[in-house]
């Protein structure tokens, strides 16, 4: 049998250009994001083994925050120290960004327009199926055995049934995970059972015995320094808002809350949306339900983290509160946006930086890989319970009390057929369905 050469070094420069590309293709949500980062870095390019590279990913799950790009941040830091980290988070976040800012303006500016609405309006339900199909795809990876199914179910009935706040979920499937590995440990292995894809795709640069880089070994100095820095670039943006706008001004208030989302919410963009929908919503009021839906919607057709909805409600909020005076509103809702976007993404780049030598220590060790395995199985019962929650806001409006929008249900579940049957492509399905979506209000049907 012939076996392939490995890799030759990679520059920073052609790692760059990868993670600028990436970028802009990065569609289809976590899920979509870390197959297309599976698929270019681990299959095509080899410049990780498909051990470490779920190592990494199992890790980023069990972070606060968007596992996708703190999993190209991981990837980009063990390849080029810390300039490859922040250069490979920093490229996954900033397209979307400036693509969500433009969007959401024409989406304030111009949004009553029948023509926009009746797109939405086909969006949303193809969005319920997305994060179906979600749920569908990372437990297809996971939930390997029956004790993995377990904590899944049991994931959804505390979160559905009980409200357990996330965080006591991740604990407690954490606990499980520990216990399962040492006293059931190939249940609880990599793969849910299964260990790593055992598929090899030829030897990798990053590859499965490759010793770890010296820049990645554990130092008590060098997490020092990474725990001042972070400290200060927190610390230091939020007086200057304190001191120019005041506490309770909304700029503040929103870097201020989303600090608070970035550090307490687990399990992913799918996880955090409800705390984001709870506090920007029904607390602060800086936008409505519907919007927060177009946001997803907006979420889900542009490239980068789908958490990147912050920046659509962040521009929102700015916009209709005229954080800037009523003569900058376009302003305002583009520095709320940028403001947001700081203070969300800036401890998952910590997480990383921080914890990443930790991590490399422990590529090989049950002990510490077993409770990431349980925590990535009870993310998937918390997806579905999303899932729920926004099918039940597309499909039944004004609540179980009113009737149920049949043109809404029949569009997401054709999106579900096609996402789950056909395997359709995610930008194609919201094409369809907001063509739909549009052909139904014009037509009166909607």
């Amino acid at each position: 049998m012939t076996v392939a050469p490995a890799p030759a070094p990679v520059s920073f420069g052609e790692a760059l250009r990868f993670w600028l590309k990436l970028g802009f293709i990065s569609f289809g949500g976590p899920a979509g994001q870390i197959a297309i980062m599976h698929q270019e870095l681990v299959e095509r390019r080899r410049w990780i083994s498909e051990r470490r590279f779920l190592h990494a990913l199992n890790y980023c799950m069990l972070l606060p925050g968007p596992e996708a790009q703190q999993l190209a941040t991981y990837i980009g830091w063990l390849m080029h120290r810390t300039r490859g980290g922040v250069a490979a988070g920093a490229l996954f976040v900033l397209p979307s960004l400036l693509i969500l800012i433009g969007l959401s303006w024409i989406y304030m500016a111009f949004g009553d327009l029948p023509l926009v609405a009746g797109l939405f309006y086909g969006i949303k339900p193809a969005v319920t199926a997305i994060v179906l199909q979600a749920a569908h795809r990372i437990g297809g990876r996971t939930l390997k055995n029956g004790w993995l199914w377990g904590i899944a179910a049991a994931s959804f009935t505390a979160v559905f049934a009980a409200g357990v706040p996330f965080p006591a979920i991740v604990l407690a499937a954490a606990l499980a995970g520990y216990a399962g590995g040492r006293y059931l440990p190939k249940q609880f292995q990599a793969g849910g059972g299964h260990g790593a894809a055992q598929q090899s795709y030829g030897p990798a640069l990053i590859d499965d015995h490759t010793p770890t880089p010296a820049h990645a070994r554990f130092r008590w100095r060098a997490l020092a320094g990474i725990a001042a820095t972070g400290a200060a670039l927190w610390a230091v943006p939020m007086a200057l808002l304190a001191a120019c706008f005041g506490w309770q001004h909304t700029l503040t208030q929103m870097s201020w809350f989303f600090t608070k989302a970035a550090l307490l919410t687990f399990g992913g963009a799918y996880a955090v949306l409800p705390y984001v929908y709870q506090g920007a919503v029904d607390h602060y009021g800086w936008l409505s339900a519907a919007q927060m839906m177009d946001g997803l919607a907006l979420g889900e057709t542009t490239p980068g983290p789908l958490i990147m909805v912050v920046a659509f409600v962040a521009f929102v909020g700015g916009y209709a509160k005229a954080a800037l005076g009523p003569g900058l509103l376009f302003l305002a809702g583009a520095a709320a946006a940028a403001l947001v976007t700081w203070f969300t993404f800036l401890p998952s780049f910590l997480f990383i930086l921080a914890g990443g030598p930790l991590v490399e220590s422990t590529h090989g060790d049950l002990k510490f890989t077993a409770p990431l395995t349980a925590i990535t199985a009870a993310v998937v019962g918390v997806i579905v319970n999303l899932a729920l929650f926004f099918g039940y806001h597309v499909l039944w409006p004004p609540g179980f009390a009113g009737r149920l929008d049949w043109p809404a249900a029949l569009i997401a579940l054709g999106a579900a057929v096609a996402l789950l049957r056909y395997k359709a492509g995610v930008m194609p399905v919201i094409g369809a369905c907001a063509l739909a979506g549009l052909a139904l209000r014009l037509a009166g049907w909607a």
